[in-house]
């Protein structure tokens, strides 16, 4: 019987969130089958009940660890002495490298998060929500302080947020710049459209 292989420094459960997540990507949580997951892990689909209880365990796994780290990056930035400004860039850094870096996972987080079932559908759009309203309040601080341009910041928050989304299709892309100067582009634009100078 095939073992699941496994990189340095992760367990075989990691290595199957990872090939899940990219399978829900590719295929969404509806159509991916556990006969597809095992068949991208290289084991019998029966070997998968070992390390998982179900596809929904999965996708919750997926989710919730995506959640969880912007949760305690929010926690770091609030918590710092930055300028509201300086806040919001290292927020949208922390979103773009999770973008390039961690794309899958992220783009299961954003678009199957629905297939989740209560209490965690419930719980997952909670945080979703404390999570922009926290945002927003970065923004608004920096509104009060004169250092961002007096805009709706809840909707600022959707706009840079869906702009980090497209990132997306910079994947996609046969001809793209290097990840560090996407960043670097995205900052000039993003948090020089916001500062008030």
């Amino acid at each position: 019987m095939a073992r699941i292989k496994i990189e340095k420094n992760s367990s075989r459960k990691e290595v199957i969130v990872s090939k899940a997540a990219a399978l829900f990507r590719e295929k969404g949580f509806k159509a991916a089958s556990m006969r597809d997951l095992a068949e991208s892990v290289g084991v019998e689909a029966a070997s998968l009940y070992n390390h998982i209880k179900s596809k929904t365990e999965l996708l919750h796994e997926i989710c919730f660890g995506v959640a969880n780290r912007f949760m305690h990056k929010m926690d770091e930035v609030e918590s710092g002495s930055n300028s509201a400004i300086e806040k919001v860039e290292q927020l949208i850094r922390f979103h773009i490298d999770e973008m390039v870096n961690h794309y899958e996972e992220v783009y299961v987080s954003d678009r199957e998060w629905k297939h989740l079932a209560d209490p965690y559908l419930s719980n997952f759009q909670t945080q979703r929500r404390m999570y922009r309203k926290r945002f927003a309040a970065i923004i608004e601080d920096g509104i009060r302080n004169k250092e961002i341009k007096k805009i709706d910041a809840p909707t600022a928050v959707l706009i840079l947020l869906h702009a980090i989304g497209g990132i997306e299709s910079w994947h996609r892309s046969t001809q793209k710049i290097n990840a560090s100067n996407l960043t670097d582009n995205m900052i000039t634009i993003l948090v020089g459209g916001l500062e008030l100078k």
